[in-house]
């Protein structure tokens, strides 16, 4: 027979988010469980050097930060469950999940912190480049980047924007995008085409990032025409690639309310999703701004709506037994 664990709260994904909701939760003593998934940690276990993070004077390690923020957590009441949920549904009261491991979760609130992924070219190169040059976050590691040529490879929103944030820090950045045109809007690529920082490459492919020394460090990257086929290359210490993210929501498509662009809808100022009890925080939510500073703000956002939700039930069961 399947183990049953029962909990007021539930933390689906164990990111910034994640953690930062189930301190909350446990401070209020409503002991959390976060089932931490397949990638416990979330981005930032891929993320070496962290400067961005408030309170530390000195450059941490993205692993150490989650361990710290775990610690924390199952240190003020929270119960760490290493599990990936497989089927959720939130049309019961409670909510009914069932884990990877067998386990049958029922929660009074649900708080979905799964993140999201950025898209890369898959590229057997860009796996190895990746923490040597290969980037998906131009706010997260522009700043290594200082003086040095750089390139971002996309052509929407997202890749203008990082090219234009990237000139903070270099005076040579290169737009590599595979077709004539770009995806983004008018007004990004009216401030892109006056930047003089920046050069654009197009109707070209990334074949191959180029890594070399003694450790390895990107160099360059090999780019293709897609109309003349030619191959050439494009000199750079750092490439940031720009083609989207997609965020976890495969489990909530057909219950839960989801944007134009796949990510959880929430009710704007709150953490509040399309069903009552359930809370979205963090990337799977946030297409903006995808920092780990404001996943935990959002986290914090998750667990004070799901501690009022709670509180409001407990009163309106109380008025109705009366």
């Amino acid at each position: 027979m399947s183990e049953i664990k029962s909990t007021k709260m539930l933390v689906l994904g164990s990111g910034p988010a994640g953690w930062t909701a189930a301190i909350y939760a446990a401070r209020a003593g409503l002991n959390p469980i976060v089932v931490e998934g397949i990638q416990p940690g979330g981005q930032l276990t891929t993320t070496t050097d962290v400067e961005n993070y408030p309170g530390f004077r000195d450059v941490i390690q993205g692993p150490w930060l989650m361990e710290e923020m775990k610690a924390q957590a199952t240190n003020v009441g929270t119960e760490a469950v290493w599990d990936h949920i497989m089927e959720v549904d939130v049309t019961k009261r409670p909510f009914v999940l069932k884990g990877d491991s067998g386990t049958i979760y029922h929660a009074d609130t649900l708080v979905i912190a799964t993140g999201a992924q950025a898209k890369w070219l898959g590229l057997p190169s860009e796996e190895h480049a990746k923490g040597k040059g290969a980037s998906a976050c131009a706010t997260c590691d522009g700043f290594f980047y200082r003086g040095k040529k750089v390139a971002v490879i996309g052509g929407g929103n997202t890749a203008v924007e990082e090219a234009l944030y990237l000139t903070n820090h270099s005076d040579d950045v290169t737009l590599i995008h595979r077709r004539d045109s770009l995806r983004a809007e008018k007004i990004l690529q009216d401030r892109l085409f006056a930047n003089e920082k920046i050069t654009i490459l197009w109707d070209h492919t990334v074949e191959e990032f180029v890594l070399d020394g003694d450790p390895q460090a990107l160099v360059g990257l090999d780019v293709k025409s897609t109309k003349t086929g030619e191959v050439s290359r494009v000199e750079c210490e750092g490439a940031f690639v720009a083609i989207g993210h997609a965020p976890a929501t495969e489990l909530f498509t057909e219950q839960l309310k989801i944007d134009g662009d796949g990510y959880l809808w929430v009710e704007p100022g709150t953490a509040r999703t399309s069903v009552e009890g359930v809370f979205a925080c963090g990337d799977v939510m946030d297409k903006h701004y995808r920092q780990a500073v404001t996943a935990a703000g959002t986290g914090c956002m998750a667990a004070l709506d799901a501690e009022k939700y709670l509180a409001e039930m407990e009163f309106a069961e109380k008025a109705a037994a009366e």
